[in-house]
């Protein structure tokens, strides 16, 4: 079996998987009454993806374990984070909005907007995880590329972990009820989880990259950083948020997405 029959066989199998999933996901999801269970299977599908592309794929078999890995690593910490996130609450705002805007809330819809594009997403922005399990070892300029993208990796998930871990103290303190948090890694960017997600997709696309053809790989982290940026994921949230007493305040002194110092607070007299 040749190269891309080999990849051909990785994202089938990716997509059966993923579709497995999103069914289980979308059947807990209406028995319990709230679809933002989905988030929380979001990372288990990168998981499942990578295992069988390292299983499947006779490409560098470092590279494979490197990616598996990962992967697992983000993903699993991701799961566990959003399970306890979503635990005993309802539904999120977002998927209410999605829903609202679509003006109808069936079975059809529900599965359609939520659950086949969560799928999709997930199949596209884990094509590099697919494509490098095919390729041959990393040589020469390559590893330096590769050595990057696991530096990449790294900080994004430090930005996510820590972020959410600095967050979620943050609520447990009643003396901050309804007060902005803006400490931390949260003084530095308003949305230190999505730019951590960013940069650990940008890490594994470099990884890919580092062997030919990895890198036509590029639109997956790409369209990643748009929808977390602009499409669902920091965008929707500054929309509501920006509502909140001492959000604008916030938004004029801290970077939006991209990390940088905070601006000094603005006293008033």
């Amino acid at each position: 079996m040749n190269a891309w029959s080999e990849f051909v066989l990785i994202t089938v199998s990716a997509v059966v998987l993923l579709a497995a999933i999103q069914a289980v996901t979308f059947a807990i999801g209406h028995r319990i009454g709230r679809y933002n269970v989905v988030d929380v299977s979001w990372g288990l599908g990168f998981v499942a993806v990578a295992a069988a592309s390292a299983l499947l794929g006779s490409g560098d078999v470092s590279r494979r374990m490197l990616l598996l890995a990962l992967v697992t690593v983000w993903g699993l910490r991701l799961t566990w984070h959003m399970y306890r996130k979503s635990l005993g609450k309802g539904e999120d705002p977002r998927y209410t909005d999605m829903l609202e805007r679509a003006g109808d809330h069936s079975i059809a819809t529900i599965i359609r907007k939520v659950f086949v594009t969560q799928g999709a997403a997930q199949w596209f922005v884990s094509l590099p995880i697919q494509v490098s399990a095919v390729l041959g070892p990393t040589r020469d300029f390559g590893t330096l590329v590769l050595w990057v993208g696991v530096a990449a990796w790294i900080v994004g998930v430090l930005f996510e972990a820590i972020g959410d871990l600095q967050l979620r103290r943050f609520k447990a303190d009643p003396a901050n009820r309804g007060r902005i948090m803006d400490r931390g890694l949260w003084a530095w960017t308003r949305h230190p989880n999505y730019f951590g997600d960013a940069a650990v997709w940008w890490g594994v696309w470099l990884i890919a990259a580092s062997v030919w053809p990895g890198a036509v790989t590029v639109a997956s982290p790409a369209i990643m950083t748009y929808f977390l940026v602009y499409a669902t994921g920091a965008r929707l949230l500054e929309q509501s948020m920006s509502k909140r007493p001492g959000y604008p305040e916030y938004q004029q002194r801290t970077s939006y997405f991209l990390p940088r110092p905070p601006r000094s607070r603005v006293h008033r007299r």
